[in-house]
């Protein structure tokens, strides 16, 4: 099956036509490092990944998103965008945490730390075994993050150790996206909710009623 594997959820503008089915294997992909671009970039990778693939958005079978966690405005671009290619093209929306797609990576790490750049200081994070995470994704300040018993991490260049060795992935690709969907593309599974992993509120606020001013 043809797959477009999309993430918008770090600086970088991620998108690729892969097949699944058999051997996974991807036919165009795009990685655009543009922290502030993924509204602009995104559509028209998309459209390259498309053409170079010689495949028409017709053909696509289902999409897969990575839903984060990540910046607001950033991981909306994607999402919003999966969410319109499935529902114009009638395919199911497939979504996986985009740390897991970094971790899916990094298969060979016995105790590996993913870690990605939360603003405000802050990172996400998460611990994996051979990819596998355990336990919950985080979100704190880098020297609020456990590294006991680690021995790699992966993600932005924002968290280092002494002792830890640094390893080159730092976003999701179309492929470990796609790969982690597999089983319920294959099976035929119902669409997934698009829902974004934001671990935090938002800075807005509901403004209060209005002050009463005494004559």
């Amino acid at each position: 099956m043809l797959v477009l594997a999309l993430d918008t959820s770090s600086p970088a503008v991620t998108a690729g036509v892969v097949v699944v089915g058999g051997e996974t294997v991807v036919l165009a992909e795009r990685s655009i490092v543009a922290p502030r671009g993924h509204g602009e970039l995104l559509t028209p990778a998309v459209a390259e990944c498309l053409a170079e693939a010689g495949v028409a958005a017709t053909e696509l079978g289902a999409i897969v998103a990575g839903v984060g966690p990540g910046p607001f405005t950033g991981l909306r671009v994607g999402l919003v965008t999966a969410a319109a290619l499935a529902h114009a093209l009638d395919v199911p929306a497939y979504a996986v945490c985009s740390l897991d797609a970094i971790a899916a990576r990094c298969t060979d790490e016995p105790a590996l730390l993913v870690a990605t750049d939360a603003r405000r200081r802050e990172v996400y994070w998460a611990r994996y075994a051979n990819g596998v995470r355990q336990g919950d994704v985080r979100v704190d300040r880098p020297d609020d993050v456990p590294s006991d018993g680690l021995t790699a991490v992966a993600g932005a260049p924002l968290f280092d150790r002494p002792g830890l060795r640094r390893r080159p992935e730092e976003y999701p690709s179309p492929i470990s996206l796609a790969t982690l969907a597999r089983d319920r593309i294959e099976s035929g599974a119902l669409a997934d909710p698009l829902t974004p992993m934001y671990l935090r509120r938002p800075d807005a606020v509901v403004p209060g009623a209005p002050k009463t001013v005494s004559q």
